[in-house]
């Protein structure tokens, strides 16, 4: 579904199926605020990867400021559509959000209001800001494949449990409390890989239960696992939690909540612009939530890349 006989430059793309159908059943409310805030095209997105096609074709037709209405997967979609089209430079693209998935982690740390009155206000406020984007190689069938992201890319268990909460997603299933049960279950059936992990050069090897590397502080609808993260200061923060028994685990959870989390002692942050990641057996993959595939990784931070309408920022 889509209109395209409006004389605008602002595009808003809807994925009806965020926040469990909420991108569907809210639109009529949404709209009716959006439409006080002057002309726009809109666009529905009928399937996985379409906001991607949708980004780039749009883009192509004259489209110069785009509006997500979804959650954080469509978010990454629209960035990576903004990011392959081939017309102007990315950052010449204004980014605006309506949050309505199940996480709404990229805007915890914007100030997006998770209200869509509110969300709409800070839109009309149209205050820009450049924040950093990540590039990240990974290996999937055998190839090299690429994908953009703008808050947090993990690795390991964190992979792990992204994929597990994806696929119950597609089965129509989602919720904040869904991730935390699917942490503890995975729990007992997962073990540390050993990672070879290279940072602007420099290296270390470690037997790694997970890994973050935050471009933004929040992920998993509400952890704080890098919690010294800055969005535009050209650099990503990276948290490795190393091998450590699994009741250990469970009694730290609390710390990945609060922000506390680089206090335990089997904690290590790192900072750095390019990260490359070996391991046997593989390390899988996630970025912004989605699943992608499996080392070797390398990952480039791409300084001020994406323009995008803020709140109040909260770092």
């Amino acid at each position: 579904m889509e209109n395209n006989d409006v004389d605008t430059d602002c595009l808003v793309l809807v994925n009806p199926n965020a926040g469990r159908g909420k991108g569907e059943k809210d639109w009529i409310q949404i709209s009716g605020y959006l439409d006080e805030y002057g002309p726009y095209q809109y666009a529905f997105t009928e399937r996985k990867l379409h906001a991607i096609e949708l980004t780039q074709a749009y883009i192509k037709k004259g489209i110069r400021k785009i509006i997500v209405v979804g959650g954080d997967g469509t978010l990454n979609e629209v960035v990576n559509g903004i990011f392959l089209q081939k017309v102007i430079p990315a950052s010449h693209i204004t980014l605006g959000a309506i949050l309505v998935g199940t996480g709404n982690d990229w805007g915890r740390m914007f100030g997006i209001p998770s209200n869509y009155q509110g969300a709409v206000k800070v839109i009309k406020g149209n205050k820009v800001f450049l924040q950093d984007a990540g590039i990240v190689r990974y290996q999937h069938d055998g190839q090299t494949h690429i994908r953009y992201f703008i808050n947090i890319a993990g690795l390991g268990f964190d992979a792990v449990v992204a994929n597990r909460s994806n696929l119950q997603k597609e089965q129509g299933r989602s919720g904040k409390i869904l991730y935390f049960l699917n942490i503890l279950s995975n729990l007992w059936r997962y073990s540390a890989i050993h990672t070879h992990v290279s940072i602007d050069g420099i290296e270390f090897r470690d037997d790694v239960f997970t890994m973050s590397i935050g471009i933004g502080k929040y992920s998993g609808g509400g952890m704080i696992q890098t919690p010294e993260s800055i969005p535009d200061d050209g650099l990503f923060d990276l948290t490795v939690i190393k091998k450590m028994p699994r009741f250990e685990i469970i009694k730290s959870l609390p710390l990945l909540y609060n922000g506390k989390i680089l206090n335990h002692p089997m904690v290590s942050s790192y900072r750095g612009k390019k990260i490359v990641i070996n391991s046997v057996p593989e390390i899988h993959v996630e970025v912004d939530g989605e699943s992608m595939g499996h080392s070797p990784i390398e990952i480039e931070v791409l300084p001020r890349s994406v323009r995008i309408i803020a709140g109040h920022y909260s770092y």
